[in-house]
């Protein structure tokens, strides 16, 4: 593992990003969206991977590396076409939600180079993806496990890829998807530039990288455990019998709010109790389908529903601006899930509270995770109603008005693409059936 340089902003200040060396009309896109100037992890990366140097980078979430690895793939590709389901450009994500982030992200800047940029994950169309691979995609962004699905079909062909980047390598190596991910690499041409980021870069990801970057530059913007610094960390000691109660007001409060349930039916009861009360909230984890997953998070991003609550589906990969305030109400199992959980809020800049929720038999090990992730939360004893919990938290009394249950869509017991298949067929065995009798 080659040594790790941590990138300071030099004394001169930021660089603008037309000085990083990115083309003109991503520079023109970045004005038009809004982007000043680059933030420190694509100012430490963008020089080197533009240059055609493979990269490790590691940077806090919400630090800006989408952009940091994303502006680097897209102009690397700037000027060529890609041809019928060989993609030139791969970015391999853990999440359907990150995978659509970074699509949503990058497609202004896709769009100022004229390339063409789609998404390849489960739980929606095969067939679709596979007609958009078959007119030429520029730049795939996949999962592991459906991607591996189009190249054993033969829908994808990896041969003509030209750099790929690994995104959340440390996630994908927790979820299992290494085998995957390196039968994928191998599949792409040894001499590819690829880019890593990650949270931490040691254990499986370190074998990663020995096995498939070539003489990797190392950029890092923050210890891999720091705290950032505009967010609030707060343990609130609660009676189990209260539990519930003190959960539902904090949920009533006004402002964005995620709350992290240990598991999917834990997270379906409590949005239940929540409409229940009249606070509105959605419910995202795995055993959503994808439409309804999407669902969630459009409505949690508009501000139709303030309150999501999810497992740790939802704990990276999922960017909403003004999220001031993520709740464990299931303490997390390990200090990374506590850092990634924690970093849905406190976003770009922005301030945030992170609280977690600890009944007296919890407390001795959430004192050893959170000194484990590297934060110092402040400890107070709380109950319904009391003005510590409300000036920590915003944390009301609810309105008691129940809210209807979310409008569930329509399920087909022989839906999807396989039910669709099987309804193809049956129409041609009855056509065949009435020529034969005609």
């Amino acid at each position: 593992m080659p040594a790790e340089v941590l990138w300071t902003v030099p004394e001169a200040g930021m660089p603008s990003f037309a000085t990083l060396g990115l083309p003109a009309p991503v520079v023109r896109a970045l004005d038009a969206e809004g982007f000043a100037e680059p933030f420190p992890i694509q100012a430490a990366t963008l020089p080197e991977t533009l240059r055609g140097r493979d990269l490790l980078g590691r940077g806090q979430t919400g630090s800006g590396k989408t952009l940091a690895f994303g502006l680097a793939l897209l102009s690397r590709l700037a000027g060529d076409r890609a041809r019928p389901r060989r993609p030139r450009g791969l970015v391999l994500v853990p999440t359907r939600e990150l995978a659509q982030q970074v699509v949503e992200a990058l497609t202004p800047f896709a769009r100022s180079l004229h390339l063409s940029l789609t998404a390849v994950v489960g739980g929606v169309s095969f067939n679709r993806q596979a007609a958009a691979l078959e007119r030429g995609v520029d730049l795939l962004v996949a999962t592991p496990g459906r991607l591996t699905d189009h190249t054993t079909q033969g829908t994808c062909d990896l041969s003509g890829v030209e750099i790929t980047a690994l995104d959340e390598a440390d996630r994908m190596a927790d979820m299992g998807f290494l085998p995957q991910v390196r039968a994928i690499l191998d599949r792409t041409p040894a001499d590819g530039q690829r880019l890593l980021f990650s949270a931490t870069l040691d254990g499986d990801v370190a074998t990663l990288v020995k096995n498939y970057l070539h003489d990797p530059v190392t950029r890092a913007v923050a210890p891999a455990v720091a705290p950032v610094a505009t967010m609030d960390h707060h343990v609130l000691l609660v009676d189990g019998a209260d539990k519930a109660r003190v959960v539902t007001e904090v949920a009533a409060r006004d402002g964005r709010t995620i709350l992290f349930v240990r598991t999917k039916y834990g997270v379906d009861r409590l949005v239940r109790n929540l409409r229940r009360d009249g606070v509105a909230a959605a419910a995202l984890h795995g055993g959503k389908t994808q439409n309804a997953r999407n669902r969630a998070i459009a409505e949690f991003r508009d501000g139709r529903t303030p309150v999501l609550v999810a497992t740790d589906v939802a704990a990276r990969g999922i960017h909403v601006d003004d999220v001031s305030l993520v709740v464990h109400v299931d303490p997390p199992a390990d200090p990374k899930d506590y850092l990634h959980r924690a970093g849905r809020t406190a976003r770009g800049g922005e301030s945030g509270t992170v609280v977690t929720l600890v009944t007296p038999p919890e407390r001795h090990d959430v004192e050893r995770l959170t000194q484990q992730a590297g934060v110092r939360p402040t400890l107070t004893e709380v109950s319904p109603g009391d003005a510590a919990l409300t000036r920590i938290t915003g944390a009301r009394a609810p309105l008691g008005r129940p809210l209807p249950e979310p409008r569930r869509p329509r399920q087909n017991p022989r839906g999807g693409e396989a039910g669709r298949t099987r309804r193809r067929a049956t129409e041609d065995r009855r056509r065949r059936g009435r020529e034969v009798a005609a």
